[in-house]
């Protein structure tokens, strides 16, 4: 168990008890909004994957990565800086991806060739983590699995499902008493504020774009999505939040349609992005889609995808951005020099990381202190490409390939190879594309029991719980100035241990909320 004690979880319920639990979980996720698109029925909805009962998580390791993430958000707003060093790892990687990584770094490069209408830029990310259990350290160690530039998902929905299990603690739903453990309560089952705090970051953005043009009337965000998206609705809580607390209109339009929906006009040097139906001037392009091959079938989606960069919008995030997230640059960053080249850390930061951790009567070095806790998240990473290091990596792939995974370098569920089929999947593939992977080493996660209800159906046994914290960046590409670095609250998602994928809407794994042991 996560938190290390021997105790019976979940509590055994009756039968008629568990039928209750279920029933009233799916009665509060439809009134609520605790919803995915069936993709049966147009505009019919189903409740979300959940847990039935909140996961136990470490107190002590689920602050930790709350506590870095102001630091993460800094480091790749340096890393995005260099764009120099930037540039050079990312035209190596689009070597070996050049139908995906080589073309959006393409689109960058022409569009600082004609000249960048927009120097602000911004960014919702997710930092995610395991708790990896064959550590010394009492509650486990947090480990990244990934850090994500683009089309972070389930903010909206992750507040709702923490509200749903403190409704369901509150109203005495479950009828249970936990021996062992801290009592279920709204002090030990945080609710995550990610919608709010998300929403807050868009919207920080918008005001941002409509200060420095001098105008407020006729703006709004643009959301661009995948055609057929099913988890449509957790977007549309942020477009709702943006709405009702800050009076922001927002539209929704593929990458298909985005050329026939949009237009430009000029402005001295400035390329205005216009919704042709509303002619509202977008402030801000943010991207819930475009992160996989997938989601450019056509040329004309890579056309649409260099129109929106090339425009005055405020783009969350840049190509540059998105590909900073690139699995490589998260291996790059293993090395000590590279890390240290890039641990630059804002005041607020820093101040921050001392608010978060309780401090005791000994003083310690704020920047050391941090550094510390990052590179404790640390698993190693291997490059597959050429390099003496990537030649060692490859004879660990086939030496002894249950201790990894293989990463691509692109983001969405479903994509990562594991174990034993490492070997096979290298030799399926040409020896000249493997550098387009990395060999990462697989966290060991911490042994815990639950149920999970998907599709009226309650799956019971062994579950994995994976933490995603969110951050909110703005930045100045000219100046390098920050105007935004925040920690945007967390989301869990939790999948059966006999799954290795936990997507949930690639249908892997479900939502969750943490119980704090």
């Amino acid at each position: 168990m996560a938190g290390g004690n021997e105790v019976q979880y979940p509590p055994r319920v009756s039968h008629q008890n568990e039928a209750n639990i279920v029933r009233y979980i799916q009665d509060w996720s439809l009134a609520n909004g605790l919803v995915l698109l069936s993709g049966e029925l147009n505009g019919s909805g189903i409740p979300a994957p959940v847990t039935v009962f909140p996961s136990p998580f470490s107190k002590s390791a689920f602050n930790e990565a709350l506590l870095v993430q102001k630091g993460y958000n800094d480091i790749y707003h340096e890393i995005v800086k260099d764009e120099q060093w930037l540039l050079k790892e990312l035209s190596e990687l689009g070597k070996y991806d050049p139908d995906f990584t080589g073309r959006l770094l393409d689109i960058h490069l022409r569009v600082q060739r004609e000249g960048p209408s927009q120097s602000l830029t911004g960014g919702l990310f997710r930092s995610d983590y395991i708790i990896h259990s064959n550590s010394d350290k009492s509650g486990g160690q947090i480990k990244q699995v990934e850090f994500n530039t683009v089309s972070v998902s389930f903010g909206g929905l992750s507040s709702k499902l923490s509200e749903l299990h403190n409704y369901l603690v509150a109203a005495d739903v479950y009828n249970l008493s936990i021996q062992g453990l801290p009592a279920l309560d709204k002090n030990s089952i945080p609710i995550s504020k990610s919608l709010v705090k998300l929403s807050s970051s868009l919207a920080e953005m918008h005001k941002a774009y409509i200060t420095r043009e001098g105008r407020d009337q006729g703006t709004a965000i643009l959301f661009v999505v995948q055609p057929g998206e099913r988890n449509a609705l957790d977007q549309r809580l942020l477009e709702f939040e943006l709405f009702n607390s800050h009076g922001i209109k927002s539209y929704r339009l593929t990458l298909e349609h985005a050329r026939t929906k949009l237009t430009k006009t000029t402005s001295g040097s400035s390329k205005l992005l216009k919704h042709v139906a509303s002619d509202s001037e977008i402030s801000v392009v943010y991207y819930r889609s475009g992160y996989g091959p997938s989601d450019y079938p056509t040329e004309r989606e890579w056309s649409a995808r260099y129109f929106l960069e090339n425009s005055h919008a405020i783009k969350c995030p840049s190509v540059l951005t998105q590909l900073s997230g690139a699995k490589k640059i998260q291996q790059l960053l293993t090395d000590t020099p590279i890390f240290n080249r890039f641990a630059k850390f804002s005041k607020s930061t820093l101040e921050d990381s001392l608010v978060l951790e309780a401090k005791g009567t000994e003083t310690i070095d704020t920047k050391d202190f941090l550094l510390k806790k990052i590179l404790d998240t640390f698993v190693k990473i291997y490059p597959l490409d050429e390099s003496e290091r990537g030649l060692e990596a490859r004879k660990l792939a086939f030496d002894s390939p249950e201790k990894f995974v293989l990463k691509p370098q692109r983001e969405g569920g479903g994509n990562n190879v594991y174990r034993r089929n490492i070997p096979s999947f290298l030799t399926s593939i040409p020896k000249k594309n493997w550098g387009a992977y990395i060999l990462m080493e697989l966290i060991e996660p911490a042994e815990n029991k639950n149920k999970i209800l998907r599709m009226g159906e309650v799956y019971s046994g062994n579950v994995v719980s994976e933490l995603g914290v969110f951050g909110g960046v703005l930045w100045d590409t000219k100046t390098g100035e920050s105007y935004l670095n925040s920690n945007s609250d967390w989301l869990l998602r939790t999948k059966l241990e006999t799954s290795d994928e936990g997507g949930v809407a690639a249908g892997f794994g479900c939502i969750d909320s943490v119980y704090l042991v």
